[in-house]
């Protein structure tokens, strides 16, 4: 297979920047896991509170855009690294657990937390929320954990790229 040094350069830069804009997630997602979720886990139903949007917790929209962002230029990674099997492969097995921990994320943490603010604007009521949310908090280590390891799995591939020479 023929790669080119345009190639290659294009590959390096969509490389550089899904794993820098990866590594900015996990730095927003160990901030939020180390000073805002114990804020609202606190004391439910009362400390659910800080998650109402009119009191500046919420981060939806946030979450919203920085994943988009960050899968757009991790699929167009994929897209660039394409005829660099080692790297389109290990991109492939980064992206499908990053792809499956956001199903997670969907599917568990985002309507969880979306009831909590429910439950702060006293628009539903709930039982065993403190269990509920020493639960998600804990399961939330292990969610970002996961984030992590697809982020550090991002540094030797992109080590490897960075070292390939066009033909």
């Amino acid at each position: 297979m023929n790669i080119t040094e345009n190639y290659l350069s294009r590959a390096d830069m969509w490389m550089l920047i899904t794993t820098l804009t990866y590594f900015l997630m996990n730095g927003a997602q160990l901030f939020e896991t180390a000073v805002l979720v114990p804020k609202w886990t606190a004391n439910p139903p009362e400390s659910f509170s800080y998650l109402i949007d009119r009191n500046g917790a919420s981060l939806k929209t946030f979450w919203i855009v920085f994943h988009s962002l960050h899968e757009l230029t991790f699929i167009l990674a994929i897209v660039f690294c394409w005829k660099i099997m080692p790297i389109r492969n290990g991109l492939l097995i980064l992206f499908a657990v990053h792809f499956a921990v956001r199903v997670w994320t969907l599917s568990y943490f985002a309507p969880n937390i979306i009831e909590f603010q429910k439950i702060a604007e006293g628009l539903n009521s709930a039982t065993d929320l403190v269990k509920r949310a020493n639960v998600w908090k804990t399961l939330n280590y292990v969610r970002v954990g996961l984030f992590i390891a697809v982020s550090i799995g991002f540094i030797p591939l992109l080590w490897r790229l960075l070292s390939i020479k066009p033909n």
